[in-house]
């Protein structure tokens, strides 16, 4: 019987073992959380490439082909990033985005995002552009089958534009993979759902609500731990606190 499944890129990278080491509070809550509604979880903890060769960003991109290589089933999938953690009573996002594609628009710099989607444009695009106000996340995206083409599309642009992409990157510090996809559903008239901040609250310093007191915990679902000054560490701390806060001491 096929299930929804939570799919989440681990991947231990010896140059950054402490980000490792915070993936598991992540994998965790949404093990957790997998169980109570009724999903499956699978954490893709082995590169299909050598980094330098494709970002872990980019190789995400063959979920499907991993899913149907194990002989998984599935309904909806959530690919989702490893320096989230989601609350215990987070409702169940597939009833809402219900197979259309599910993203979260980006609450952050509007200066990274214009500049990611200007130099996107000029360089990869073809001078195309995409309305700034819907730019999302790419970390929290829930597809399905009817979604093949569009990361089918996502490796090819990969594999014939490899080196304008990494140029790109490089050159101008916007992103990997984010804005691409971002292009890709705009440019194929996707039905997109657009899910409130609370279910990819990412950027969570620059909106004011990563405080001591975990304000976050309190008015969203879907904690999204990346753009945190500090480095790693940094990270692991909140981290760790927030599911201690959210998991261990329920269980007390």
């Amino acid at each position: 019987m096929s299930k929804n499944i939570v799919f989440i890129p681990s991947i231990i990278d010896e140059r950054r073992l402490s980000r490792s080491s915070y993936n598991q509070f992540s994998i965790d809550s949404w093990k957790i959380w997998c169980d109570k509604n009724d999903c499956e979880l699978f954490i893709l903890d082995q590169l299909l490439v050598p980094m330098e060769e494709m970002k872990i960003t980019w190789q995400r991109y063959y979920l499907f082909d991993i899913l149907d290589a194990n002989d998984i089933d599935y309904e909806q999938v959530l690919m989702v990033d490893a320096d989230t953690i989601v609350h215990p009573d987070c409702p169940n996002f597939f009833n809402i985005v219900n197979y259309r594609y599910g993203v979260v628009r980006n609450v952050g710099s509007m200066d990274w995002i214009c500049r990611s989607i200007e130099n996107y444009s000029k360089y990869i695009f073809d001078g195309n552009t995409i309305p700034f106000h819907n730019y999302f996340n790419g970390g929290f995206q829930v597809v399905n089958k009817k979604h093949k083409p569009i990361f089918s599309q996502m490796l090819s642009l990969y594999n014939t534009k490899k080196e304008h992409l990494l140029a790109v990157q490089k050159e101008f510090g916007t992103g990997t993979d984010q804005t691409p996809i971002n292009y890709l559903l705009h440019q194929n008239e996707v039905d997109v759902c657009y899910l409130p901040f609370e279910y990819n609250m990412c950027d969570m310093p620059r909106v004011e609500i990563l405080t001591p007191d975990l304000l976050f915990t309190k008015i969203g679902w879907v904690y999204h731990f990346c753009a945190i000054p500090g480095g790693d560490s940094i990270t692991h701390q909140w981290m760790e606190k927030t599911y201690n806060e959210l998991y261990m001491t329920k269980t007390k």
